[in-house]
């Protein structure tokens, strides 16, 4: 049977879904059709893809009372909002638009729907005996203090339901307030887009600016109560969140992921981080920086493996703790780390700069790993939810930054959260480093975690369990010497091959075929007394020099050990060299062969010697000669004389002794 009258409340049937455009600028519905699928998404409106094109079409049951009756306005047959119309599936379509429709209803509405029924079924009751039904409905109005209209209109609503739909059916249909207030499209585009900023205004701010706009362009405002209720319905808590926080706090609107770590075992998978502590430290060149941290820690249990510490969070960190935790507890299959510029950038080209007076080879630690058969993934950067060790720093800001021994030399975590001793101390580095070690075992020891792993037993607990069972690869001891750090180029002594390095000496007895050559060595930038490994500038391991130390001026028995030392090396080499000698020097010479005198080749061929003429010399008489000589010395002395010389004065240039 058709109803003359449908109610608001019939499904559309045939065309009983709504695309976002046909409802947008409906009564109960927003203006755009971006508000309506924002409305429909925080509501959960029933909807489906739409045939044709893109996009979602809404059930006409989820939406508000007054949207359906507009909808039954605009022309549609009677029929087509009718319950009791036939088609194949339609009863039950609308009988889950129903329920689904009841289900988002406040308890109070429920509620009242269980009332109406409880009305209904008592008229019912009464009905079976010999009372008429208006009677029976009359009665049963009076008993629950309600009108016999109101008790027919519910009758009327569920005449033709079945027996299961009647309790949705019944749910009152308040529209939420009634008619909106008005409010102009201008006014409230203006007030959107002024709350909706980064900048987080007040509402009382943006409403004061909307109704001096309002005042000059003559808009119709309501209340601000109003326009903050029209926000949260149309652009929901999400979209508000967006807007004036931003992507990572809508980002940690969505649940976080529970991954389940039960299925791994220990030194399966590790992650690595850095942390930089608030704590002033003074390092031994009198700086004071706050210390940074590489750490390491085994994601099955929660415990901390290995770490160090430096001014900086740098490459080298990063290959030495690398190198501890696979010394200490072997290799792992799987290694998560930070794909930001805090961490990944530096892990593949950070350097430690102006530490040594040499040059660091740029090696890539990833290869490394991927030579040790470890797989490396890289993290989200800035994302503290992907990595496990995010939480371990969290509690060490509190056991190690804010400890009592560094009393005067937190700095708080914030520039806006400085204590107020803030500056008055630097802790040594020593101090620090023994803290954060004693903090570090505590951590790994302390019980009570509440994981499924552990299950009220502490990290180390967890971890040595599993650890006992696991198949865990160990490195060798070539594998070992591949994290620790490459100085190359450095000149081996000319003298006696020994190589100083950071003010320390290295120094075996094989390296005196090394004087003089440039070689590469690696080393442990935290233990140069362990000694350095030597190769050639090629790559090829020579051998491994141990830390020479030095000793006091006055020390005796030092200088005895030292004078033993060299005692036996160089008896060791005269024994090698005697043994390498199988003949003595005499018998050498004995050996060597008299020299023979070559033979005198003979000349086949002779060259004619040409002789050149000499220049004629005339003829010369010396008897002339000799006498004009004696003439002129004659005169020369007669004109002496007249000047008043002669042999017998002082002045006489010729005279003889």
């Amino acid at each position: 049977m058709k109803s003359k009258h449908p109610h608001p409340t019939s499904p559309v049937q045939g065309e009983e879904y709504r695309s976002a455009r046909e409802l947008a600028g409906l009564p109960g519905m927003p203006g755009t059709e971006r508000h309506v699928r924002r409305v429909a998404a925080s509501r959960g409106w029933i909807s489906r893809a739409r045939a044709k094109g893109k996009g979602l079409e809404y059930s006409a049951a989820s939406l508000p009372a007054i949207t359906r009756a507009a909808l039954a306005r605009q022309g549609q047959p009677e029929s087509s909002f009718s319950e009791n119309q036939d088609s194949p599936g339609g009863e039950e379509s609308r009988s889950l638009g129903r329920w689904a429709a009841y289900d988002r209803r406040p308890d109070t509405i429920k509620q009242a729907a269980q009332q109406r029924l409880g009305i209904i079924l008592r008229a019912h009751e009464l009905a079976t005996g010999e009372m008429k039904k208006a009677d029976a409905v009359k009665q049963a109005a009076s008993e629950a203090g309600v009108s016999a209209s109101a008790v027919w209109e519910w009758m009327k609503r569920i005449k033709t339901l079945d027996r299961q739909d009647w309790l949705a059916a019944l749910a009152p249909e308040y529209s939420g307030g009634g008619r909106q207030a008005a409010c102009d499209v201008e006014a409230w585009d203006f007030f959107y887009a002024d709350y909706m900023r980064p900048e987080q205004p007040t509402a009382a701010g943006c409403y004061e600016r909307l109704m001096y706009a309002a005042a000059e362009n003559e808009w119709r405002v309501p209340s601000l109560a109003t326009l903050l209720r029209r926000l949260r319905a149309e652009a929901g808590p999400a979209v508000i969140t967006l807007e004036r926080v931003g992507i990572e706090a809508l980002e940690k609107m969505y649940p976080a992921q529970e991954r389940d770590k039960t299925m791994l075992h220990a030194m399966e998978t590790v992650n690595a981080d850095g942390h930089r502590f608030d704590v002033f430290v003074k390092w031994p060149d009198g700086s004071i920086i706050r210390p940074t941290m590489v750490a390491w820690q085994d994601i099955y249990s929660g415990m901390m493996l290995s770490h160090r510490v430096g001014k900086t969070e740098n490459v080298e960190q990063v290959r030495l703790s690398c190198g501890d935790m696979i010394d200490k507890y072997g290799m792992p299959s799987h290694a998560y780390l930070d794909n930001g510029r805090g961490f990944a950038s530096k892990w593949m080209t950070g350097r430690m700069s102006n530490r040594f007076r040499f040059k660091i080879k740029p090696e890539e630690p990833e290869g490394i790993l991927t030579a040790m058969g470890v797989e490396v993934h890289w993290t989200t950067p800035y994302h503290g939810q992907a990595k496990p060790i995010e939480r371990t720093f969290l509690d060490l800001c509190d056991r190690v930054s804010k400890h009592p021994a560094f009393s005067g030399a937190y700095t708080g975590n914030k520039p806006t959260a400085k204590p107020s001793n803030y500056g008055s101390k630097a802790i040594p580095l020593e101090d620090f480093l023994r803290v954060l070690e004693q903090e570090i075992i505590r951590h790994n020891q302390r019980g009570g975690r509440r994981s499924k792993v552990c299950a009220g037993r502490s990290f180390q607990q967890a971890f040595t369990e599993s650890y006992e069972k696991a198949p865990i690869r160990k490195a060798t001891r070539d594998q070992r010497r591949l994290w620790l750090l490459a100085a190359d180029g450095m000149l081996a002594a000319r003298l006696d091959g020994a190589i100083r390095l950071h003010g320390n000496r290295y120094w075996t007895g094989d390296m005196v075929r090394l004087a003089g050559k440039r070689v590469t060595v690696r080393f442990d930038p935290d233990n140069l007394r362990s000694g350095i490994h030597v190769y050639t500038q090629k790559g090829e391991y020579l051998l491994h020099a141990p830390c020479i130390l030095a000793s006091g001026f006055m020390d005796t028995t030092a200088a005895k050990e030292h004078q033993r030392a060299r005692r036996r090396f160089v008896n060791a080499h005269k024994e090698a060299a005697a043994a390498g000698k199988r003949m003595s020097a005499i018998e050498v010479a004995g050996r060597i062969p008299e020299a023979a005198q070559a033979p005198l080749p003979e000349a086949r061929v002779v060259a004619p010697v040409f002789v050149p003429l000499k220049k004629a010399v005339p003829d010369v008489d010396m008897d002339y000669e000799v006498e004009r000589e004696r003439k002129t010395v004659a005169r020369t002395e007669a004109i002496f004389k007249l000047l008043g010389g002669g042999r017998g004065g002082g002045n006489n240039f010729f005279t003889e002794d």
